[in-house]
């Protein structure tokens, strides 16, 4: 192929690849396989490879790929980002209505989702996306383009040239479920949570590295044109279906209401749907259809005077610090949690919560004693969001930072890119027993009747030191701790032999290498004949593995290369614990395709059910998504049935799955 017939062949790859992105991002409606996307692809990034004077800004293979940067540029928006005025009742709408038509007569509104993110401005110059920024300001934001590029919902390129040389506003968010797979992985790899969807979303776009941005699910929301070089439109609404037919990602959600009651009837309407939706909304945008009409209203040094914020309660209460714990994770970071008074917090009995890390409680002058204000956001762990400083009395107490580890006395350390304090004895009781009580989890090797209690038991007596001690354990060994009676020490010894035979997926997870969730275990295990050939993959070959991350290759990399990690794998292996991939009982019919289970099955467990899938080279993922092939729904399945409906996956019942993996 000569360059002029590789120039027309990218030329048609760049126009497949964006037609399937904007399928699958923004229409959720995706009519190829990802692997004909991923073929699609590598062609392209082969034809750019061998004529790199052909790449493009715009092209596909351009999203992901930026160095880290020292910081970012501030730039100057085309029209300044103003933020809303708010209002709290329904009451509050019909004055601003009254005072809208007071100026300019009766007007239609169209009625908005206010999605709780971090709102962005995006250039696009001659149809292509030029830059991105930050609000800032409101005249000044920071370019943070390398990383919007990697939100692939956010077109390169526009369709068609209506929309030619344009300012685009936005909002973008993190997802629920993605929100909470990744404080779950904070949480495994010992690291500070995330405060809730929108501060995560916020801290994902300011990473200096765009390849942290990438591997987090971000995703984005266009409400605006804010400017726009020969345009003509006379409504909002015009503008909205313009965006659409440009290719960008509109609320489906958004009404175009006659008069302040519809638009009231509007916020009750999703008032009662926000616990349904898959990302966080905190109230209502109103805005008067009639461009014109906007001109004519104008603003304030602040806000518009032709769109309001109607704002949701929050699921919020207050309540008096007791006190603040130190819990030692996993990996020795050393979180501080907040010891509450038991208060409601959205229908919810609330006593701890968390603070982050030891910045957060710095940062927010939180003390023992204070009044302080508990939210619950996005269905996860409470967090304290402030004091309230008008209500002390002197008597609080400002938590200082542990110098030693509260649990073994060994002196903490802290590095200077991370905020997390940690306690670097790996023989501290508290991590011990995480490392132990993960190692024996459902998702791992599921050993039954290994309780937080009987680890705390077992590390007392000296009996297990590290996970590989607990294969050593004899039954007179049991019957020294209080509550273990011959049957009780039985079963425990058939558990922890049963687990031995759990799979290489599972022993990858059990073994609780920092970012490596059960997703990623599998990827492994389907990559790997046993641990010992993993053991010796470089960081380099294992970020050669399609959506394994470089973070995690270096973080598995290292775990390896420890001589502590190596006398552990020694052990296990010395133990009988099964370090080769299963081979699949006959064909593998199932390799690849990916399943998420929902609801009570009746005649399997979970980890059952999942075992039966990787057998057949299947994998299981937790979260409804386009690429899930089928959704095993038991009962009360919940929204995640509902989700895999409105995306057309296929829903199998548990016959119907028993059958597709060859009976139970």
């Amino acid at each position: 192929m000569n360059k002029n017939e590789a120039k027309k062949h990218i030329h048609e790859l760049r126009k497949q690849i964006d037609y399937h992105n904007h399928q699958y991002y923004v229409l959720n409606n995706p009519v190829i396989s990802d692997y004909e996307y991923d073929q699609l692809l590598r062609q392209l990034q082969d034809l750019e490879a061998q004529y790199p004077d052909l790449v493009t800004p715009e092209s596909p293979t351009q999203r992901v790929g930026g160095q880290p940067v020292e910081g970012f540029t501030p730039v100057e928006h085309k029209i300044a980002m103003i933020s809303l005025d708010n209002a709290y009742t329904f009451d509050e709408l019909r004055e601003f209505d009254a005072r809208v038509q007071k100026n300019v007569g009766p007007v239609e509104y169209v009625a908005e989702p206010k999605i709780d993110g971090l709102g962005v401005a995006l250039l696009y110059e001659n149809t292509v996306f030029a830059r991105g920024a930050t609000r800032g300001d409101g005249a000044t934001g920071d370019d943070i383009s390398q990383n919007l590029k990697t939100i692939y919902s956010i077109p390169l390129k526009l369709h068609g040239d209506e929309l030619n040389n344009v300012e685009v506003r936005g909002e973008v968010y993190l997802p629920l479920e993605g929100f909470k797979k990744l404080n779950r992985e904070q949480e495994l790899q010992g690291e500070a949570l995330f405060a809730n969807p929108r501060n995560a979303a916020a801290g994902s776009l300011r990473q200096l590295d765009p390849r942290i941005t990438a591997s987090r699910p971000l995703n984005i929301f266009l409400y605006y044109i804010s400017w726009c070089e020969d345009c003509t439109y006379k409504t909002h609404w015009e503008t909205l279906e313009a965006l659409k037919r440009a290719g960008f990602r509109v609320n489906p959600l958004i009404e175009k209401v006659a008069n302040i009651e519809e638009a009231i009837d509007f916020c009750k309407r999703l008032g009662g749907r926000r616990d349904t939706l898959d990302y966080e909304i905190d109230g209502v945008v109103l805005k008067v259809n009639s461009l014109a009409k906007q001109q004519e209203l104008g603003q304030t040094i602040k806000h518009p005077r032709w769109a309001i914020a109607y704002k949701f309660s929050a699921k919020q209460a207050t309540t008096k610090l007791e006190d603040i714990a130190v819990q030692v994770g996993r990996t020795g970071a050393l979180t501080p949690v907040a010891i509450l008074r038991p208060v409601q917090v959205g229908g919810v009995t609330v006593s701890r919560a968390t603070l982050h890390n030891f910045d957060e409680l710095k940062r927010k002058d939180i003390r023992i004693g204070d009044t302080v204000l508990v939210e619950r956001s996005g269905d996860v762990i409470p967090q304290v969001v402030k004091p309230i400083v008008e209500k002390r009395t002197g008597q609080e107490k400002v938590k200082a930072i542990p110098r030693v580890c509260p649990d073994c006395g060994t002196p903490v350390e802290r590095t200077l890119d991370e905020v997390a304090v940690r306690c670097p004895n790996r023989r501290c009781p508290s991590r011990l027993k995480w490392r132990i009580e993960y190692y024996a989890s459902r998702d791992a090797m599921d050993i039954e009747h290994l309780g937080g209690q009987t680890i705390d038991k077992l590390i007392e007596k000296g009996l297990v030191d590290s996970i590989a001690d607990l294969y050593a354990l004899t039954k007179e060994d049991l019957m020294k701790l209080e509550g273990f009676k011959d049957k009780s020490a039985e079963n425990l010894l058939e558990s922890i032999d049963r687990s031995k035979h759990q799979g290489l997926a599972r022993l990858i997870y059990g073994l609780g290498m920092r970012h490596v969730g059960k997703f990623a275990a599998q990827l492994l295990a389907s990559q790997y004949s046993s641990l010992d050939a993993l053991s010796r993959a470089s960081a380099e070959e294992l970020d050669l593995i399609p959506r394994l991350g470089e973070k995690t290759a270096e973080a598995i990399a290292t775990f390896f290369a420890t001589e502590e990690n190596q006398e552990l794998l020694e052990k296990l292996k010395k133990a009988g614990v099964a370090m080769q991939q299963q081979k699949p009982s006959g064909p593998s019919p199932l390799s690849g395709k990916k399943f998420v289970f929902t609801g009570g099955l009746e005649t399997l467990t979970r980890p059952q059910a999942s075992d039966l899938v990787i057998k057949k080279g299947g994998m299981v993922v937790t979260s409804v998504g386009k690429d899930v092939d089928y959704v095993v729904a038991g009962k009360d399945p919940g929204s995640k049935r509902a989700k895999a409906e409105k995306l057309g996956l296929t829903i199998l019942d548990e016959n119907a799955f028993k059958k597709l993996v060859g009976g139970a």
